[in-house]
């Protein structure tokens, strides 16, 4: 019995610990885009084959991607 005197402080303070760990990671955004990594992890980054909308964000700066990548002056 004499062993609860420690273990119920230990697991009261783990528990806060876990707590404080997953309140931060709500404040900071965390779990704001769970789709998009599921989706990287299964198209090659060279190819760009991400859906639209895990791509560029407009056609213009798609264009501005591409010219720079086969412009051979630069």
């Amino acid at each position: 019995m004499g062993i609860l005197v420690y273990l119920i402080p230990i697991a009261l303070s783990l528990g806060l610990l876990g707590l404080i760990g997953f309140l931060w990671t709500m404040r900071n955004n965390q779990y704001e885009d769970l789709d998009g990594a599921a989706w990287r992890i299964l198209f090659d980054d060279d190819e760009g084959d991400l859906p639209q909308q895990y791509g560029p964000k407009n056609a213009s700066e798609k264009a501005s991607e591409t010219t720079l990548e086969k412009d051979p002056k630069k």
